[in-house]
């Protein structure tokens, strides 16, 4: 397996965890900004700092000021001495169009997810910017996994 990949793989893996941190009941989202192989930044969908950690209404819809994991890694990103100019950004779905334009404003030049989000404008608008977009699907990571584990094995 070609070392690109295997670090593809692990970092989606780690935005996998990271999502756990959300607070969301709907979707868990993990997000990391890589840049030279070094994370730069790390995010999860969920509300502004200072805000109580419901993501949600009483209906179950997500609150209209909930961040995106994409936009709270780029965010984090901007407040720290770091540059996200030709990171790659791995997500666990597939960014919407908002954060799409944060994604290219920021500079980031690769994105890898894992789940495709229902609509694919954000998609669509990142390919358009000329930024390299790969899907992992979650079933793809499986092979991957068993086939790592066989070359391993076979050590």
């Amino acid at each position: 397996m070609e070392k690109q990949l295997k670090f593809d793989l692990s970092y989606l893996q780690m935005a996998d965890i990271w999502a756990k941190n959300s607070y969301s009941k709907r979707l868990q989202v993990g997000a990391l900004l890589v840049k030279e192989r070094m994370i730069i930044s790390d995010g999860y969908n969920g509300t502004p700092s200072g805000f109580e950690n419901v993501c949600e209404d009483e209906n179950g819809v997500t609150k209209p000021y909930v961040l995106h994991a994409e936009a709270n890694a780029i965010t984090k990103v901007a407040k720290s001495n770091n540059s996200s100019e030709g990171a790659t950004l791995y997500i666990t779905a597939s960014p919407c169009m908002e954060c799409a334009k944060l994604i290219i404003q920021s500079g980031i030049k690769r994105v890898v997810y894992r789940d495709a989000y229902r609509i694919a404008d954000g998609i669509e608008l990142l390919k358009r910017a000329n930024i390299m977009v790969e899907q992992i699907s979650q079933q793809k990571i499986d092979a991957l996994l068993k086939e790592l584990e066989e070359e391993k094995d076979s050590e």
